[in-house]
């Protein structure tokens, strides 16, 4: 049986990794953080401000979604791993793609023309709507909507999500 990569948390964020990804980093007690995006891998400008946020301490990679869910298999059991993704579209093609998810952090979605707002900071759309059924229904995936490490906000949102997906 192949080994369980070490996944403290799979969360997603528009903003990626920015200064409240760093208390995340930080609460986790996470030796690698991965940017899970398409097009923050291509996007060297876009990888330095990302870095600055990160301990240096910290390994940071910036992988396409492909090459995370190729790549996850081989981290190494000492390896405690962090990994930011930008939609649920990003989340659900991890899982499709074989990614181990159990839970997925919801921390970050834009507003945006013909969002429904879920809480101060989760707005979905139909198709957000049907990444997050697929997530949960195919993939047995949990969610939670807790915006910060250090705050007990976004835990009283998962019932509204749930009952947009249901």
């Amino acid at each position: 049986m192949e080994q369980q990569p070490n996944i403290k948390m799979v969360r997603v964020d528009e903003r990626l990794i920015h200064g409240q990804g760093q208390l995340w980093i930080k609460s986790l007690g996470v030796n690698l953080v991965i940017c899970a995006n398409d097009k923050a891998a291509e996007d060297s400008i876009q990888q330095t401000l990302m870095k600055t946020c990160v301990p240096n301490e910290v390994g940071i990679r910036f992988w396409t979604i492909e090459r995370t869910a190729e790549v996850i298999w081989k981290a190494a059991p000492n390896q405690t791993i962090f990994v930011i993704v930008q939609s649920l579209e990003d989340g659900r093609k991890l899982c499709e793609l074989g990614f181990p998810m159990k839970e997925l952090n919801i921390g970050n979605i834009h507003a945006g023309e013909g969002k429904e707002k879920i809480s101060q900071f989760i707005y979905l759309d139909e198709k957000d709507k049907t990444n997050l059924k697929e997530l949960k229904n195919t993939y047995n995936v949990t969610f939670n909507t807790k915006t910060s490490p250090v705050s007990t906000d976004g835990t009283q949102y998962l019932e509204a999500l749930m009952n947009t997906i249901k």
